[in-house]
């Protein structure tokens, strides 16, 4: 890569305020054609939703107001590729390509099953609604029917692509009389309840304890939103120990028998253990890129590695054959970079691992850093949910590894199960990926991780690790702005570390107003 295309004076590409490009980022030649040919491949994408079902987009574009945020997915991806380069670059929009696909076709699904707009439609007799948490492994013994995460587009994808479209939700919930200290996540849920925007549609619900006492109240606006026969699929807070696993198979079995009492489907062994292995495969694609991040030339890094992978691993549950191909086409690129020991970003001054929940409203915060201080994340805590392997022969066997997978899915792994799963595993991953840095997250509506402030602090100094503390308020942006959170970081790099930025015009700019 010529040096004269790393990335400069990024601060200066934006306008104030609202971070809308002044023109289309210049990455040399190659690499601007082919983002900008990505850029018109996502609009592709998009429009080719609106004409699958043209009068049914724009009636969920004029009755929800979160559908709105979803116009403004190029700038999305903008801001998740900037200041990339050559393979970094490709490897981002194969990702950000198949997270555009896959999730136009659910919002496609959303709306033309939507009864709100087609009352007593047959498409909306075949969903089986589900906790956004409920991974989708499940589904896989269901070909005949489909499963909807009710949470996942309307607000939790949503507060991703658009910062602007959660605080109405919050006011709303407020309103009706929840105290504003709560977590905003299962605040933002409920919101969207009562202001009736979520789709309407499903023959029965999956709902579950998980992750926190926030989210479980959250599930009882859910359950009188839709009014559908509901199962809780109760998933053990202690799970480390064999001794819950026999419980936590029966709510598994349960689940099932659930189902097929509700739909009149029943439970295709076959369709489910052929996309276990698929689903297996996928997970060897994700290990050995964790492999080649614990080396000198990681290849991955920013916050794509974490998205696409929390994505997949929710919504796919090896159903969806694209993921697998996506991984295939990524996985060679990844492979051939490291041969020739790419070098990922204009300067790699720090290895850093990400802990703790990040917030909605900013998920490039891990571009930022990159592009500004020379801090590459190689590794953070949501990409590190389960990889269990699926036993694809022996039934209860396979049921229990999805059993376990539950256990440990986004928001929950490390933020439940005692002391080792929270803090011992930090430091496991800081040693295994060679990390220098640790950006930690503080969620100041959660109290889950209260009182182990101080335990981080302490053991980060026995370790030489530097800690950076972030607050933030995962879904309110009015609370902890982003130029708050980059202020955080700003003064510890400076005063602390002492150090320079690669980038100065990145330091400190003013984004309130954008997406």
């Amino acid at each position: 890569m010529a040096k004269k295309h790393w990335p400069k004076n990024l601060g200066k590409l934006h306008q104030d305020k609202t971070g809308l490009y002044k023109h289309r980022e210049w990455r040399g030649v190659k690499d601007t054609a082919y983002d900008y040919y990505r850029w018109l491949i996502t609009w592709k994408d998009m429009i080719k939703m609106v004409m699958k079902a043209p009068v049914s987009t724009v009636e969920g574009l004029w009755n929800y107001r979160w559908m709105a945020s979803y116009l403004s997915a190029p700038a999305f991806i903008d801001r998740h590729t900037e200041g990339l380069r050559g393979t970094h670059l490709r490897i981002a929009h194969l990702h950000f390509d198949l997270l555009i696909k896959h999730t136009t076709d659910i919002i496609n699904l959303s709306f033309t099953a939507d009864e709100h707009f087609h009352p007593g439609n047959k498409k909306s007799k075949k969903i089986v609604c589900m906790d956004e948490l409920v991974s989708t492994e499940l589904a896989a013994g269901f070909p005949n029917l489909t499963f909807v995460p009710i949470q996942t587009i309307p607000i939790f994808l949503a507060s991703m692509v658009d910062q602007q479209i959660t605080p109405p939700y919050l006011d709303i919930t407020e309103s009706y009389g929840v105290p504003a200290d709560v977590c905003p996540l299962p605040s933002a849920e409920a919101g969207v309840a009562i202001n009736d925007d979520y789709p309407m549609f499903g023959t029965c619900f999956i709902s579950c304890n998980m992750p926190c006492d926030g989210s479980i109240m959250n599930s009882s606006y859910l359950d009188r939103r839709f009014n559908l026969p509901t199962y809780v699929l109760n998933v053990p807070l202690r799970y480390n120990g064999e001794d819950v696993q026999e419980y936590a198979l029966e709510e598994v079995k349960g689940c099932i028998k659930f189902i097929e009492e509700q739909t009149g489907e029943k439970f295709d062994w076959d369709s489910y253990f052929s996309a276990m292995k698929r689903y297996n495969t996928e997970l060897e694609y994700e290990l050995q890129k964790w492999d080649i991040n614990k080396t000198d030339y990681p290849q991955m890094t920013g916050a794509t590695f974490w998205l696409y992978r929390l994505y997949y691993f929710h919504l796919s549950g090896g159903l969806d054959d694209r993921f697998l191909k996506c991984d295939k086409k990524v996985n060679k690129l990844m492979m051939k970079g490291y041969e020739k020991k790419e070098q990922i970003s204009k300067e790699m001054r720090h290895r850093a691992i990400v802990w703790s929940c990040p917030a909605n409203y900013y998920t490039s915060l891990a571009n930022w850093l990159e592009n500004c201080w020379g801090v590459n994340v190689v590794m953070d805590m949501e990409t590190m949910i389960s990889y269990i392997m699926y036993d694809t022969e022996d039934q209860d066997k396979s049921l229990s590894v999805y059993a376990k997978t539950l256990q440990r899915t986004t928001m929950r792994k490390h933020t439940k199960g005692g002391y080792q799963n929270v803090v011992d595993e930090l430091w496991r991953i800081v040693d295994e990926f060679n990390a220098d840095m640790v950006i930690m997250y503080d969620q100041i509506s959660c109290k889950g991780m209260d009182g182990l402030n101080g335990i981080f602090d302490d053991q980060a100094r026995e370790r030489n690790v530097s800690f950076i503390w972030v607050q933030q308020d995962l879904m309110d942006p009015r609370t902890i702005s982003r130029r708050d959170m980059r202020e955080q970081i700003n003064k510890y790099m400076t005063t602390v570390l002492q150090e320079e930025p690669v980038d100065p015009t990145l330091v400190d700019f003013d984004d309130t107003m954008a997406w």
